[in-house]
């Protein structure tokens, strides 16, 4: 019977214990470059059995929050360089989340204040956070109206894809990738029947609706490795406006086409991002699944997400449903939450007035438990 505090092998990645740390969106990269500040902030958090950085830009026009990283310029890569060779001191793992938020955005953040892009013009009834560059105080915004993306566009997407994942393991040391299929950002809003109104091959039936997502998993996981390669997905989550007609029958076969690909995990967020693990007006069967992934064949560690405490990560796993538990909030408060987690003690508190912006205050100064 496997432990959460067993080590794992996940494709090519070989993690120590089955705790990572979830993607968390922090906004403390002025100019969308890493800092110093970062450095000491995943450093602090390496004993995680694999970090997954904060969502982060593969391009300028990816980009939809106010100082958020990202991977499209030298400055960046060789800032997050820093950061990973300071994990990898620790002894850590850390892989880079690679984001295009879509229609996720504002048109003060995209290239020339044009209009964001997505599958279809349809503006997002959601909010981003944007900061005053003369004030520097940041405040939530709703988003800008999409103008929605050519045909002949989506392979420069695929590219822009592909391009930051080669970077961000060749330049700035990540051990891999994760691709932000979640949270009704662009992957994810390819795939919905309520953002995706395309008439062409990337629209209508759910196999059209999966292709955009296919080609850069596929484009990504050949030019990497599909061991180093991970996709993050969040079935029924309302985040930023985002529903289908059909989630179990759509999610089922992405999971299905993806399993020949040989990644490193699936990471699915459960319920709500965020919020109640249960939807009543949007049940799903996520045992059903994981059975569909294995059934095709895929063989990727199976990471579980949201709202996890330390006796339902130790069941879920202990029981198969599960190999590897993520965290996120736990973690901006507890640096040191595998020790805590595996000796039972109590986790510090976090504070969500301080989670977005800011210095190090509410980032770096949250203490750990002293070793003996």
């Amino acid at each position: 019977m496997p432990s959460l505090f067993d080590p794992i092998e996940a494709g090519s990645l070989h993690l120590p214990n089955r705790i990572a740390m979830a993607p968390l969106t922090r906004n403390r990269a002025p100019q969308a470059v890493p800092t110093q500040a970062m450095q000491t902030y995943y450093a602090q958090r390496a004993s995680a059995g694999l970090l997954i950085s904060e969502g982060t830009a593969i391009s300028a026009q990816a980009q939809g929050y106010s100082d958020v990283p990202g991977l499209y310029g030298e400055e960046q890569l060789q800032a997050w360089k820093k950061v990973t060779h300071a994990v990898h001191a620790k002894g850590g793992r850390i892989v880079t989340q690679l984001w295009h938020v879509g229609r996720i955005s504002h048109t003060t953040l995209q290239p020339g204040n044009h209009a964001p892009v997505a599958p279809s013009a349809l503006t997002a009834q959601s909010k981003t956070y944007v900061i005053d560059p003369k004030t520097g105080e940041g405040s939530f915004l709703p988003t800008s109206a999409p103008r929605a993306l050519k045909s002949e566009e989506l392979p420069g997407i695929v590219h822009s894809f592909t391009v930051a994942a080669v970077e961000a393991v060749q330049s700035a040391g990540f051990n891999g990738v994760e691709l932000h299929a979640a949270n009704g950002y662009l992957l994810d809003q390819f795939l919905r029947t309520s953002t995706n109104h395309r008439t062409d091959d990337y629209g209508g039936s759910i196999e059209n609706r999966c292709r955009l997502v296919r080609e850069c998993m596929l484009s990504v996981a050949d030019a990497i490795g599909g061991g180093k390669v991970g996709i993050r997905i969040s079935p029924v989550t309302p985040a930023n406006d985002i529903t289908d007609e059909n989630p179990q029958a759509l999610f089922e076969h992405l999971v299905r086409v993806l399993a020949p690909l040989g990644l490193s995990y699936i990471h699915v967020i459960e319920g709500s991002t965020g919020g109640p693990r249960e939807l009543a007006e949007r049940p799903f069967d996520y045992h059903a699944l994981k059975q569909a992934y294995r059934t095709a064949g895929g063989k990727g560690a199976w990471m579980v997400n949201n709202g996890y405490d330390r006796q339902m990560a130790v069941n879920a796993v202990e029981s198969g449903y599960a190999d590897v538990v993520a965290f996120g909030k736990a973690y901006i408060s507890n640096p040191d939450l595998v020790h805590r987690l595996q000796a039972n003690l109590p986790l510090n508190a976090w504070d969500s007035k301080r989670f977005y912006g800011g210095g190090e205050d509410g980032y770096t100064d949250y203490p750990s438990v002293t070793h003996s």
